[in-house]
């Protein structure tokens, strides 16, 4: 069952923000960890994806190391120190955290470590993970929601690095099954927020010092959004294109595949509840009176 909110977040009172960092130049969090953004800004990846560096006992770890350009690898290798770089982790296999994997691994003659069960057909890790398995002294959180294969790992002194599934500066997007899940997705907020983590290091935007804040601002932003879709749902059956025009106002054009993916997603789940109809690719609200219990 999901946790119920502890501390309901104001509208998007959860959300942080950053200047621009700069690109491929090592920038350090704490002793033991640095972030090297790769310059590959967007609508769906904020200022660029970060490439976390954390040192452990026998060296060093890249977690995403994301944009295969030279500058970007180079900047990686660059940051590597004294401590060796010994495994690259993915959080998942979306490209703007894997393009980077192979080359760096090559490059560097070290394994490329991700979820054992990879979403990506043409991608398999040199070594496979699994939930609350450790590796370089990180432990591994599975968290299927945005991507089926996407892990979170922590830290022995609770930080945790979230990937996709948990950011600061947008809400995430969840695609359709078999690739994501709103209800899977839910669970596994649920199951970070039990870890009590002091500290959120996403793959995208600044550091998340207010945890539960955020964790609970993103939980309600999903909670309204499935109640705004059943209010705005008619009962007669209707495309998903005709629902992302009445949900999405001013809607910019690259965000329309996201915002209809995110919709399916949403309308998947709530036909799992009983809650709306699916027949020849048209969805309707089913009426409270006649909804499954």
């Amino acid at each position: 069952m999901l946790a119920l909110l502890a501390n309901p977040a104001p509208r998007n009172g959860w959300r942080v923000s950053e200047p621009p960092p700069p690109y491929e130049v090592p920038l350090p969090h704490t002793p033991a960890i640095r972030r090297v953004v790769a310059n590959n800004p967007g609508p769906m990846t904020g200022n660029g994806t970060n490439s976390w560096l954390v040192e452990h006992e026998g060296g060093c770890v890249v977690i995403d190391p994301g944009s295969a350009t030279p500058a970007h690898l180079d900047a990686l290798v660059a940051a590597e120190g004294e401590r060796p770089l010994t495994h690259i982790i993915l959080t998942h296999t979306h490209h703007d955290h894997l393009d980077g994997a192979r080359p760096l691994g090559q490059r560097l003659g070290i394994p490329v470590c991700g979820f054992h069960a990879s979403e990506d057909p043409d991608f398999t890790p040199d070594i496979g993970l699994r939930d609350g398995e450790r590796i370089a002294g990180l432990r591994v959180l599975y968290t299927p929601g945005h991507a089926s294969d996407h892990i979170c790992l922590e830290t022995p002194d609770g930080i945790i690095f979230t990937g996709d599934h948990i950011m600061g500066w947008s809400t995430t997007m969840i695609p359709p099954a078999p690739y994501g899940s709103v209800r899977q997705f839910l669970r596994s907020m649920d199951y970070v927020r039990t870890r009590n983590a002091r500290l959120l290091l996403p793959a995208h935007g600044p550091a998340i010092t207010r945890v539960e804040a955020c964790i609970d601002g993103l939980v309600a932003h999903r909670m309204a959004r499935e109640d705004s879709i059943m209010a705005l749902l008619p009962t007669r059956p209707s495309t998903l294109d005709e629902i992302v025009d009445s949900l999405y106002h001013n809607l910019r054009p690259a965000l329309r595949r996201a915002a209809r993916l995110n919709l399916q997603a949403h309308l998947e789940k709530l036909l799992e509840d009983g809650k709306v109809r699916l027949q020849e690719n048209l969805w309707a609200r089913i009426p409270p009176d006649t909804a499954c219990v």
